[in-house]
């Protein structure tokens, strides 16, 4: 059974407002490590379908390699858009465009909807603060993620990602200094990305 082998990708994220290199170093070494994972586990799962079947001695393992899977792929790829949405000079606010529309149909003003971005990334726990975009309605709407892989909305496509985990910010803020890095993440947030992605969801749903 050939098994998908994932790289890690590479952000030239160097000079970032409030966030620092050092930060950014252990941070994309943590990343580093989801991708290993993601790989191993991959690969350990692929061995024991290798017999086209998991019989009863192999599922406790099976299950729970499987579980683990979810947890170390969902830390790859939400790190992977994390970092794609920054950039050094970045922008604190949005500007005119497919985003902003989207936010300004699906709340009463961009100010309420960036008071409840920032509110969510505030939340008490370890985890993300992800904007997403229905694709069946094209509104967007803010959640909380634990643990990478719990409560990501099904058939949502992330827009804006805020690591919001300790390890994000603790060399440069102490944790009850949260709000800081919130306030630094969105001045070095890049529209660019966000606004191609939900562009390629228009896309896609023009094309059906």
């Amino acid at each position: 059974m050939e098994t998908k082998t994932y790289k890690p990708k590479s952000f030239n994220l160097s000079g970032l407002k409030g966030i620092s290199d050092k930060t950014l170093e252990m941070h994309f070494k943590l990343y580093e490590g989801y991708v290993t994972n993601a790989n191993t586990l991959t690969e350990r799962i692929a061995a024991i379908l290798s017999d086209g079947e998991v019989d009863q001695e192999e599922m406790p393992a099976y299950s729970e390699l499987t579980r683990r899977l979810g947890f170390e792929y969902n830390g790859m790829v939400l790190h992977e858009y994390y970092f794609g949405n920054m950039k050094m000079n970045g922008g604190d606010d949005a500007g005119k465009g497919a985003f902003r529309s989207a936010v300004e149909k699906s709340f009463p003003s961009y100010d309420i909807w960036k008071t409840d971005f920032v509110g969510v990334g505030k939340m008490r726990g370890v985890g993300w603060a992800i904007c997403y975009l229905d694709p069946a309605n094209g509104s967007v709407s803010n959640h909380w993620i634990t643990l990478h892989e719990t409560g990501n909305v099904a058939g949502f496509i992330p827009l804006l990602v805020m690591d919001v985990w300790e390890h994000a910010f603790l060399l440069d803020y102490k944790p009850a200094d949260r709000p800081k890095y919130i306030e630094a993440f969105l001045s070095n947030v890049d529209w660019n990305a966000v606004e191609k992605r939900i562009q390629a969801v228009e896309v896609t749903a023009t094309a059906r």
